[in-house]
């Protein structure tokens, strides 16, 4: 079964754990920094902008990629996480907006540097019948993330289980004058303590690794070019060129909705819902698990099965979640339920599972993450600009939810047929066979 491939490709998933874990946290505490900092709507969207979920990410992943492609996935995994714990820390620590932001964005570029090398690595590492497998364990790491980082966000938030415990620490270290909003950050804080520590843990596995054998190979070759080439080789190909067209909408048209809903979920469930900050990380919470669930069965069948099929199947049921919150509402708490567990499934299946599987099959090695890193900048750049966008489309109390829910629509339109027509057929096949069918056999 690959026990090999499948202890590495559980070390290197937790930096899919920690990106999406980052997003999470911020948008499981949204509400508690914007209290405690007097922050508007226009600032939750700059910290939206620089953060993990775009901006941040982007610039890391464009810098990630073609660090990996000249230097080994290993370098990556060697010194990255030492940023993140940086950036985590600075969020911890803050005490005004200008700190608050600058953990964001720290922590931001390191999950964008690490998520191209990662995918990479996965796949590199992998059996030829176990490369979609591994792929969605990754993915399934990217589901308990924010599944952990919510659960405990839910325990932590005011009216949780451990709030008495929260409120103790919180005095013990600002005194015992502190106001209410004061007191109820520490539990966000709290949670980036969490991710502090799997960060640790992380980089403790992951730079005990060997590095990559495809990428040892390409080097001994003398195939291996400078970083420099590496890009004008990229551009000049046109396979290459179309395939990261292809990738980039499918991904993109995707992730802007996913984007909104990974940091503003729970700020939508409370502001337009009518949710408390619990029942909201709760909430959230679920969708998580049904995350793991599905992508758990999934695992099984996604190197037995047209990937097209589940392609399709993960966004029928993003859709259905969309029309049925337009067509019922967000008030309704029934069916924010079903949309609830309609949007995990469509995660648990979702684009991000096959644009990092055919983004890490169809490109050579000697351009492989950078190509990656390239489409994750183009997509978590825009991302970044559409969530400011987004915040003025949704207003200060989600009076224009509908308006972008209909957005939400038709971009998950977008990415189900542009996937249908474009969906390759890669499945039983090798890398280096992969590589020599599209590309020739000089790379």
């Amino acid at each position: 079964m690959g026990k090999g491939s499948l202890r590495s490709t559980i070390a290197v998933s937790l930096n899919n754990y920690l990106d999406a874990g980052a997003i999470v946290a911020g948008a499981s505490g949204l509400t508690l920094w914007q209290n405690y900092l007097g922050l508007d709507e226009m600032a939750l969207g700059w910290l939206n902008f620089i953060s993990a979920n775009c901006l941040g990410a982007a610039v890391g992943a464009i810098i990630g990629g073609f660090l990996a492609d000249k230097y080994g996935r290993k370098f990556i995994f060697t010194y990255n996480l030492l940023l993140y714990m940086l950036g985590v820390l600075t969020i911890m620590c803050s005490v005004n907006f200008p700190m608050l932001l600058i953990g964001f964005l720290l922590t931001g570029i390191s999950v964008g540097v690490g998520v191209p090398a990662s995918w990479t690595y996965i796949s590199e590492s992998s059996e030829i019948n176990n490369r979609g497998r591994n792929i969605s364990i990754s993915q399934m790491s990217w589901g308990v993330g924010p599944m952990c980082i919510l659960l405990l966000g839910m325990l932590f938030a005011p009216g949780g289980y451990l709030y008495s415990w929260v409120e103790g620490v919180a005095h013990a270290v600002g005194g015992s004058g502190m106001t209410q909003a004061e007191v109820e950050v520490f539990s966000s804080r709290f949670v980036f303590c969490s991710l502090f520590i799997v960060a640790f843990i992380a980089w403790n596995l992951q730079r005990k690794l060997q590095e990559s054998a495809e990428f040892t190979a390409q080097k001994e070759t003398g195939k291996q070019t400078g970083l420099l080439e590496n890009i004008k080789v990229l551009f000049q190909n046109k396979v290459a060129v179309k395939t990261v067209i292809f990738l980039a909408v499918i991904y993109l048209s995707w992730n802007l909705v996913a984007s909104v809903m990974g940091f503003f979920q729970p700020h939508i469930y409370e502001s337009a819902g009518g949710l408390d900050n619990k029942d909201a990380n709760m909430l959230s919470c679920i969708s998580w698990v049904v995350v793991v669930a599905t992508t758990f069965v999934i695992s099984f069948f996604v190197d037995k099965v047209a990937h097209r099929i589940f392609y399709v199947f993960g966004l029928l049921c993003a859709l259905s979640a969309w029309f049925i919150i337009v067509g019922i509402g967000v008030t309704n708490l029934i069916w924010l339920w079903v949309f609830t567990i309609l949007w995990g499934i469509n995660n648990g299946c979702s684009v991000q599972v096959f644009y990092a599987l055919w983004g890490s099959e169809l490109f050579p090695a000697k351009f492989r993450a950078g190509a990656q890193g390239l489409m994750f900048f183009i997509v978590r750049g825009l991302s970044a600009v559409w969530g400011l966008v987004f915040t003025y489309i949704y207003g200060e109390n989600g009076e224009g939810f509908t308006v972008a829910a209909f957005c939400m629509i038709a971009l998950l339109a977008i990415s189900l047929i542009v996937g249908v027509i474009g969906a390759p057929n890669t499945r039983g096949k090798s890398l280096d066979q992969i590589t020599r069918e599209r590309y020739g056999e000089n790379y």
